[in-house]
């Protein structure tokens, strides 16, 4: 505790470059649900695309930010909202804000539609073309977490995942200016790409 209180939940720096398609490794698949009980895997890829999902709904960049405790949203927010204001007129990218709910009481079918339905919903903006989408996933995320490598759950964690569903950026904690640099030029790198 007293190591996130000196460091501010930062476990390591963001990358500073894009990392190659060759060396990414793929983002573990996700079951996740919106508020109004729809559900959804991801990351929305090319590879085992959701069933009703075309060629053209496939982003060719999507930031995936991953929050396991309530006190790392300010982390979240920190990286989402300049991103959204960065991609806010681009069909191509997604952002998706990820909640996890690890409580195996309240991934109980009945306590979850319950607790769905008072969770944050996404807002949509009419202004924009990207959503900030925010979904929940719920039970025991032990394999999920231990295939990222994810140790301190008070932290977020910020993964920027190409169209085949491979890693191809990553960033924790608070966001500094030299690493929001970084995000937003990897994913103006994903969007160029073939």
């Amino acid at each position: 505790m007293s190591e996130f209180k000196q460091h501010g939940g930062k476990i390591a720096m963001a990358n500073k470059i894009i990392i190659p398609a060759m060396a990414a490794v793929k983002f573990p698949a996700l079951e996740v649900n919106y508020s109004d009980g729809r559900s959804l895997k991801l990351p929305v890829s090319s590879h085992g695309n959701e069933a009703g999902t075309s060629k053209l709904d496939i982003p060719k960049a999507s930031l995936l930010c991953l929050s396991f405790r309530a006190s790392s949203q300010a982390m979240i927010d920190s990286w989402s909202k300049p991103f959204f204001d960065a991609f806010s007129d681009s069909k191509n990218v997604q952002l998706y804000e990820v909640s996890f709910v690890d409580s195996w009481f309240l991934s109980m079918n009945p306590i979850k539609r319950l607790l769905l339905r008072i969770m944050k919903k996404s807002k949509p903006d009419g202004k924009s073309v990207l959503q900030r989408q925010i979904v929940y996933s719920f039970g025991d995320h032990y394999y999920f977490r231990k295939e990222l490598k994810i140790l301190n759950l008070l932290t977020g964690y910020m993964f920027l995942v190409d169209k085949f569903g491979r890693i191809r950026w990553q960033g924790f904690g608070l966001a500094a200016e030299e690493e929001l640099a970084s995000l937003l030029s990897c994913t103006t790198l994903l969007l160029e790409e073939k």
